[in-house]
């Protein structure tokens, strides 16, 4: 059921948001990873509240779905290229026609955030994390497609959706729980410090 809420309130809970949020949510700055995901009220409230202020009515986005369980921990924030605006359109329009709703694209988004920060990342030699490529840090040798296959936005995107569509009650777990299941990494935690710009992202774009 898509909220809708008055001006009056929506600068109210913009308001809230950015006295809680304070240094977690200024300036762009990437704060630390979280090493576990802990439930932190403050920060689940300016979460919650920005969301919801984002999420308007008028987009037809139906902000219920963006955070439904909260956030875990403290949350990050990057600023974004034009290249890595358009690569969260490509997610979202990928997650669209894999027939998947809001909660999903906001999965994929803060995914791709934490395993490449948005950028369709080739091989990157000695840096590289074995043969891992693309937004999703998808591997050839793991069986996710070829190389010219995890780079393409479309693909990663539909193949990272049909593992999670492969999550029994991904929709019910928190979003680091889900991301890990598909992803099966070694920080399994460091999802949940994306969720709000995800959910900003997908607020933003979703019928742009």
């Amino acid at each position: 059921m898509t909220t809708i809420i008055s001006r009056t309130v929506r600068t109210s809970l913009r308001n809230t948001a950015l006295g809680i949020a304070g240094l977690t949510l200024a300036g762009g700055a990437i704060a630390a990873p979280a090493l576990a995901a802990q439930h932190t009220p403050g920060v689940q409230a300016a979460a919650t509240a920005t969301a919801t202020a984002t999420a308007s009515p008028d987009r037809g986005v139906d902000a219920g779905k963006l955070m439904p369980h909260g956030v875990q921990g403290e949350q990050s924030r990057i600023d974004l290229t034009g290249e890595q605006t358009d690569n969260v359109k490509g997610i979202i329009a990928a997650t669209k026609k894999a027939g998947m709703d809001e909660r999903a694209a906001v999965v994929a988004i803060a995914t791709a955030l934490q395993e490449s920060k948005l950028e369709n990342l080739g091989h990157l030699g000695d840096r590289n994390d074995h043969d891992s490529q693309g937004l999703f840090q998808q591997r050839p040798s793991s069986g996710w497609g070829t190389v010219e296959q995890i780079t393409d936005v479309e693909y990663s995107t539909t193949a990272f959706l049909d593992g999670l569509k492969q999550v029994d009650g991904w929709q019910d777990m928190a979003l680091t729980d889900a991301a890990q299941k598909v992803q099966v990494s070694a920080f399994p935690f460091h999802y949940a410090q994306w969720e709000t710009q995800a959910a900003e992202l997908v607020a933003a774009h979703w019928n742009s």
